[in-house]
């Protein structure tokens, strides 16, 4: 009878912890829409299962719009890029490059296929509605009417450039930003961290974004505790049309993007990290426009991982209009709310710290219908939460490029 009473009081309280997410056909449902049938299944040391899927037969075409889609293998268009490697702080000297996932250790997925991390039960029983996985939503945005840079809410990228900051619920962010354009590519090398993340409904990111209004192309490397179970850091891209609350996803758990890679996986655990006062890594991630279809393709390093087809985009089926580099913090506990949320972003040093303690964006670079990749020509850095998070673009001299650098602990004497 004791034993009994336990079982079921572990199991309610795994249903509360979770989220609430307790109807197992429900459940069912979702992990078979979720996880096609593979042809080859690799078990990774970290826990996670890579299930190699038919490329014809993957996540995205369950969207209405990409039912009789036609894949396309690879993009149709080239940009030369100007550098090949990263660069530490304004030296001569590359970064160690970074292309590896835990994974790839224990096997490798034939061709005709794709990598795809599977989703477990576990997965679904944390989050907080299946309508809403991977997603942040719903939320509300705010957007400005003080038109002073410190107010957080206009940026200044030149004497007649002002940028409206969309700040969205929930998120604090610290970025270096350019627009005044028509972009149809962007890139930076991201430095790889595993930061503190406190509470389990928090994430942290580094990343790039393409925005359009209320649409972005998103990515980079994130820790999410909750969406993946566990604090490593891992390969993320992301989508939506509306600021988070309706459309889009993290990476494969809404149809949409197409993969094409059978070497990387959205969603996997990515190594070596970043040592603070050692040896940094980084991750050269790079998203590009298709004018032909609309399709937004990713890149990271020379792997072509796929693409955001051009059909189940609105605004940014023609380009973005601003493009940013750098941290992302979600939690509930940012923007007033007390106490403040611990999560760190980036390495959780703030940017000052620079090379080695600061988390960087090396080598951030636009294409615009000129067609050239090139640093932009107007840049300011911001931070939503100046006393929790910091941005910095920092040059040693006229003679180097500037390192934007970007982070901080979150809460600390100043944001409590």
């Amino acid at each position: 009878m004791v034993k009994r009473f336990i079982f079921i009081f572990l199991a309610l309280n795994l249903l509360v912890s979770s989220g609430g997410v307790d109807d197992h056909a429900e459940v069912d449902q979702k992990l078979k829409l979720l996880n096609k049938p593979a042809l080859k299944s690799i078990k990774s040391e970290d826990g996670d299962i890579i299930d190699c899927v038919d490329i014809y037969k993957q996540p995205a075409f369950d969207h209405p719009a990409l039912r009789n889609h036609t894949i396309q293998k690879k993009p149709n268009f080239s940009y030369k890029d100007d550098e090949t490697s990263s660069t530490k702080n304004g030296s001569s000297s590359p970064a160690a490059a970074l292309l590896s996932q835990t994974w790839q250790k224990s096997g490798s997925c034939p061709e005709g296929t794709i990598a795809v991390r599977r989703t477990r039960r576990e997965d679904l029983l944390r989050a907080a509605s299946l309508e809403h996985l991977g997603r942040d939503g719903p939320q509300q945005t705010s957007s400005a009417s003080n038109t002073t840079h410190k107010s957080g809410r206009f940026v200044y990228i030149n004497k007649e450039t002002k940028v409206e900051i969309r700040e969205f619920a929930g998120h604090s962010s610290a970025y270096l930003i350019t627009a005044g354009y028509n972009y149809i590519g962007a890139s930076g090398f991201v430095n790889v961290w595993s930061p503190r993340v406190e509470l389990l409904d928090d994430y942290s990111s580094g990343q790039i974004w393409l925005r359009h209004g209320l649409e972005s192309v998103e990515a980079g490397w994130m820790v999410n505790p909750k969406l993946f179970g566990d604090r490593r850091t891992r390969l993320f891209g992301r989508w939506t049309l509306d600021g988070y609350q309706k459309t889009g996803c993290i990476n494969q758990f809404c149809a949409g993007f197409v993969q094409t890679s059978k070497r990387l996986a959205l969603g996997a655990v990515i190594e070596p990290l970043s040592q603070r006062g050692g040896a940094q890594y980084d991750i050269n991630i790079r998203m590009d426009h298709d004018a032909t279809s609309g399709s937004w393709w990713l890149h990271v390093g020379d792997e072509v991982i796929g693409y955001w087809p051009g059909s189940i985009l609105n605004y940014l089926r023609q380009s973005a209009t601003v493009v940013q580099w750098g941290g992302d913090v979600y939690s509930k506990k940012v923007k007033g709310s007390k106490p403040h949320t611990a999560t760190a972003m980036g390495s959780g040093e703030w940017a000052t710290g620079l090379w080695r303690f600061a988390s960087y964006i090396n080598k951030p670079r636009i294409v615009d219908y000129s067609l050239q990749v090139k640093y932009p020509e107007w840049v300011q850095s911001f931070a939503e939460e100046l006393n929790c998070y910091s941005a910095y673009n920092y040059q040693k001299s006229l003679a180097f490029e500037p390192t934007f650098y970007f982070g901080g602990p979150g809460r600390n004497h100043y944001c409590a």
